[in-house]
């Protein structure tokens, strides 16, 4: 595979005092969109339309974005753990015992039989 180099983008390119533009801005948007869909616990404090500088809109990418992964980890494990849940479940039932020949053999008492739906 032929490795491509990619230069350095110049130190003027990152300036945190510099105001969000609308591209970063909409990126906040579809990120706050995003972060509603999170538990409780991952979701960030931050007022979205209080982020002025590329700096306040960094920080709350990286700490959205640090949530996301979280929660996707987390959701991951729960996954993984209901699964071998399953299986040991399963296992269990597979060895219970059977139940014995008297209690096979006994039927459920029937309802009263009625005559056309009514009672007689």
């Amino acid at each position: 595979m032929t490795v491509i180099h990619v230069p350095k983008p110049p130190q003027s390119a990152r300036n945190p005092g510099r105001a969000v533009s609308s591209l970063l801005s909409a990126q906040i948007q579809h990120l706050r969109e995003a972060e509603k869909n999170l538990p409780l616990r991952y979701r960030s404090e931050k007022y979205v339309n209080a982020i002025k500088t590329e700096g306040e809109a960094s920080e709350y990418i990286r700490d959205v974005t640090e949530a996301i992964h979280k929660g996707h980890g987390e959701a991951a494990a729960q996954r993984v753990k209901r699964a071998l849940e399953r299986k040991r479940g399963l296992e269990i039932a597979a060895v219970a015992e059977r139940p014995s020949p008297k209690r096979r053999g006994v039927a459920m008492a029937k309802p009263n039989a009625t005559k056309g739906g009514r009672k007689r």
